[in-house]
């Protein structure tokens, strides 16, 4: 066993890890990450597959968040925007419910779409002017309630809600109930009424790649699991680190297990199927909820619309997601491949399953009352999305905030 000592000590490099090492390193701080896997990114990971990448699970990245967005170089991650709306199932079909304010040529098909009411358009629209119009401190700093609660004081039809609303946030909070924090709802309405959801060109794992770079090599351990932790002192597979500050950056489960006291908070769970097709089921760069359709499929894309280099010349990629309880139904692919053929026909049988992945740890639940500041045990100090938010702004905004409290002490 060798022991040896750094000033500071960083354990996870999923993105809010990074961020914080980053941020300490760009401050002339000596910084050293510890990595229980294979490679950097924690739940955000790409795998390439036959000339294919596969996020694993389906991820966007939204590029008006403010504080990941002055962080990262958004320039380098070439992201590829969806285009601002959705494809609902309605009635027997597919229909464009676009946001209207970006794409004006889409006002008469969208105020037709038998999605909701008319007034539940006008509804959106007041809703978009309060959330540009508001601050973004404004939004984290008031209380909590349930998104659903929010939707129906706002005015909301059942309707709109049923299917619009738990199809579109529900995939964003892998929650349909639509019990996630309204300061979540409202967090997210405002990034994608002031920006694009996006793909970065080499996947979503080009984010932390892009951070990891920006750390000497001797600053990042891979395949380095954490026994225990202790005031100051950490153990590994090889041996004991001191350090002056320690951040624990691993997800909420296992900072639980590494912190006495700490209470692990309910996942949101994702299983995501990645097909190989040999042309697009529908041309458009936008997400297509299953609206009023029963079924265990709860959305699906197509990747490689919104970005050509997620497959190869000649093929298209097709992510479809199922979300919560659904994910535990037997025979999940075989179920699923039957609703494909009912969604787009027979071509669908002859879908080459890529990959399945079933994320039983997709996000930590993100419900009223949880809380959203940095957390420190002792002289260890906690971050991660569940400090703050479950998203990427949230992890990456966590870490830096984190770093800010060690450059102060």
């Amino acid at each position: 066993m060798t022991s040896e000592s750094v000033e500071s000590l960083v354990i996870g490099a999923g993105l809010s890890g990074l961020a914080a090492a980053v941020r300490l390193h760009e401050a002339g701080r000596e910084v050293l990450v510890l990595e229980a896997s294979d490679a950097v990114g924690g739940r955000v990971r790409t795998d390439r597959v036959d000339g294919f990448l596969l996020d694993r699970g389906f991820q966007v990245y939204l590029d008006a968040y403010p504080e990941s967005g002055a962080f990262l170089d958004l320039a380098a991650l070439d992201l590829k925007p969806f285009e601002p709306g959705a494809l609902v199932w309605r009635n027997g079909k597919l229909r464009r419910l676009m946001d209207v304010f970006r794409r004006p040529a889409s006002l008469f098909e969208s105020a037709l779409a038998p999605i909701g009411t008319p007034l539940d358009k006008l509804r959106v629209a007041r809703l978009r002017a309060r959330l540009l119009r508001k601050p973004i401190e404004a939004i984290w700093s008031e209380r909590p309630r349930a998104t659903i609660d929010l939707l129906r004081a706002e005015g909301f039809s059942e309707d709109m809600i049923d299917h619009f609303f738990r199809g579109f946030y529900g995939g964003i909070f892998l929650e349909d109930l639509l019990v996630t924090s309204s300061r979540m709802f409202e967090f997210t309405f405002a990034m994608f009424s002031r920006g694009s959801a996006t793909l970065p060109a080499a996947g979503m794992q080009a984010i932390p790649d892009q951070l990891a770079a920006r750390l000497p090599a001797s600053g990042l351990r891979l395949q380095c699991p954490v026994r225990s932790v202790q005031e100051g002192r950490v153990e590994t597979d090889s041996g004991l680190i001191t350090t002056k500050n320690l951040i624990l950056a691993t997800d909420a489960t296992d900072a639980a297990t590494l912190i006495p006291g700490r209470t692990a908070p309910r996942w949101n769970r994702t299983t995501c199927f990645y097909f190989s097709v040999p042309e697009a089921p529908y041309p458009d760069r936008l997400i297509a909820l299953r609206g009023d359709r029963d079924g265990l499929i709860h959305h699906l894309c197509v990747p490689s619309n919104v970005s050509p280099t997620y497959a190869p010349d000649g093929r298209a990629l097709v992510s479809v997601s199922v979300i919560g309880g659904s994910c535990d139904e037997p025979d999940l692919e075989s179920r699923v491949r039957r609703e494909l053929i009912d969604w787009f026909g027979p071509v669908t049988s002859a879908w080459e399953c890529l990959e399945t992945y079933s994320i039983s740890r997709a996000l930590p639940g993100d419900f009223p009352g949880h809380s959203s500041s940095p957390v420190r045990f002792g002289k260890t100090l906690l971050c991660g999305d569940h400090t703050r938010s479950a998203s990427i702004e949230g992890a990456i905004g966590s870490g830096w905030r984190t770093a800010g409290a060690v450059l102060e002490l």
